[in-house]
């Protein structure tokens, strides 16, 4: 069984991970993740194992580089990585969860040698409506995985057979012994009147889901949604849409 790396999670709703290295111990991150680290702790960045593992990155939402940090000193080091919005980072043992399928963009750090790679959902609807792209991220290996989400994290654990249907924004990871398929929700007035979208996920266990709260794209849709709201008077006296749109993504307002 590989080395389990030291770590301890601090803050609440925008948590970081500080890991603890021992000498020669190297950790793994998405880069631009690393919030600060200790002498002796030499960085490299490269793709992790030539061109296509760069490009497969790209396709889960990822990064082309990845960034590893070893300590070499004599005692020991730290590194610390933050999560990119507010939420929960989520620490997961593969050694004993085995593989584990992720949404894109969920990957923050890990021990080093996990592999990152692509995994297509089982159907082909899933991808189209699934809400969350037709790539999954597959995290492989042993030791610990790092991903983050948004809000607060809740996790089920199904028993063999047992199904969980969920918004399809709201699933951050599940065990690669779940099947996960796409379902439509039902009547028109349902999908359209419900706020729920037309599409949820299907879970049938056994295995572990992790889900999430608060959902990026929940979250940058409502702040997009206030900017507008903000510019309506501007709007009605005389301003346009897109003059609201072109302050609202420079950051004006």
């Amino acid at each position: 069984m590989a080395h389990q790396i030291d770590y301890q999670l601090v803050g609440d709703d925008m948590q970081a991970v500080i890991i603890s290295l021992d000498p020669e111990e190297m950790v793994q991150a998405e880069a631009g993740a690393m919030m600060y680290m200790t002498g002796d702790i030499h960085m490299n960045t490269g793709t992790g194992g030539g061109l296509f593992k760069g490009v497969k990155r790209i396709l889960t939402g990822e990064s082309f580089f990845i960034t590893t940090f070893q300590y070499r000193g004599a005692q020991q080091g730290k590194v610390a990585f933050a999560a990119p919005y507010p939420g929960k980072i989520i620490a997961m043992d593969l050694s004993s969860e085995g593989t584990m399928l992720c949404q894109r963009d969920a990957y923050l750090c890990s021990a080093y040698g996990i592999d990152i790679s692509i995994a297509f959902t089982k159907k082909l609807g899933a991808g189209f409506f699934g809400g969350e792209g037709f790539v999954l991220q597959k995290l492989t290996g042993d030791g610990l995985a790092f991903v983050h989400a948004g809000g607060t994290i809740l996790e089920r654990k199904l028993q063999a057979g047992e199904q969980l249907r969920v918004d399809t924004g709201c699933l951050v990871a599940f065990q690669e012994s779940v099947d996960y398929s796409i379902k439509y929700v039902g009547g028109i007035k349902t999908a359209f009147f419900g706020g729920e979208g037309l599409f949820f996920a299907q879970l049938q266990g056994p295995g572990t889901v992790y889900l999430q709260t608060l959902p990026f794209a929940r979250l940058a849709d409502r702040i997009i949604r206030a900017g507008f709201g903000n510019r309506a008077g501007e709007v009605k006296r005389g301003g346009s849409v897109l003059g609201a749109l072109g302050d609202i993504v420079s950051g004006d307002r």
